[in-house]
């Protein structure tokens, strides 16, 4: 992709609404209702964007969301999509260039995650403090866009400093219990093996998932401060006899939802 054809989705975007964010969010699965509850000045469903990918997932509802937080105002991406879904990491970090465009400083990344930390529980949210990227491609392959940002760019602070900070001081005012961790992306869908989760444990990962780590190396590259929060929505194959399924994400996400969107609403006014 070339800067132009960002020029051209950002053109689509400004037809339909000229509303500056300061927060940019991208909900994970099962966590979407949020975008429901603020204060709303305009959706764009992804569809009507020229060039952009449509979320497949259910439970994804495929639009960007413009609004109000109290007094921050915000655009939240409601439904991401994947590279699982056949779409090149070029289209699934696209998003996030594109809000950066539109205005937005600031990410907040969520997902459902598998739990490897055997001291973590369903239900538990992690801070994510770093990020294990090398079993998917690296979205900044190909040509650098430069006006988007350097060839090079730095990842030894991928998640912000005082971004991380401030969810953990919201978390404390609010009586909210979080961990932290570190996260890792693999491709999906199928979900990973007992020995694949072995792995992953000896690299040092608490959480693994299918997405938010190319989008944090994206973020990153183009100049957001970036912070994410992941809930253990199901623990990882071969802690638990449990199988493993989608439905026990989005029932776990449903069910710790109204303290997710307390604890992202209260970070939006804080940072």
């Amino acid at each position: 992709m070339e800067y132009s054809d960002y020029e051209k989705m950002l053109q689509g975007i400004r037809e339909k609404t000229d509303f500056v964010p300061e927060t940019a969010i991208i909900l994970g699965s099962g966590l979407g209702a949020l975008a429901d509850e603020i204060d709303v000045k305009a959706v764009v469903n992804y569809s009507e964007i020229p060039g952009f990918p449509v979320s497949t997932v259910q439970g994804h509802k495929g639009r960007f969301v413009f609004g109000y937080i109290g007094d921050k105002a915000v655009v939240i991406m409601q439904g991401r999509v994947h590279y699982y879904e056949g779409y090149s990491m070029e289209k699934v970090t696209l998003p996030v260039r594109l809000m950066r465009l539109i205005g937005a400083e600031k990410l907040i990344l969520t997902n459902a995650a598998g739990g490897i930390n055997g001291d973590f529980n369903c239900g538990d949210f992690m801070l994510i403090t770093d990020q294990i990227s090398c079993f998917v491609p690296n979205p900044l392959i190909g040509k650098n866009i430069d006006e988007l940002g350097t060839r090079f760019p730095d990842m030894s602070n991928v998640y912000n400093c005082d971004m991380c900070r401030i969810v953990r001081e919201t978390a404390n005012k609010k009586n909210i219990d979080i961990r932290e961790g570190v996260y890792v992306q693999l491709t999906g869908p199928s979900y990973e093996t007992p020995a694949e989760i072995r792995m992953l444990r000896t690299m040092g990962a608490d959480a693994v998932g299918m997405s938010t780590c190319c989008e944090a190396i994206v973020a990153n590259h183009c100049g957001f401060k970036v912070c994410g929060i992941s809930c253990i929505s199901n623990m990882a194959c071969g802690v638990t006899d449990k199988p493993l399924s989608h439905s026990e994400v989005q029932e776990t996400a449903d069910r710790v939802a109204p303290v997710f969107k307390e604890l992202i609403k209260e970070v939006v006014k804080a940072v």
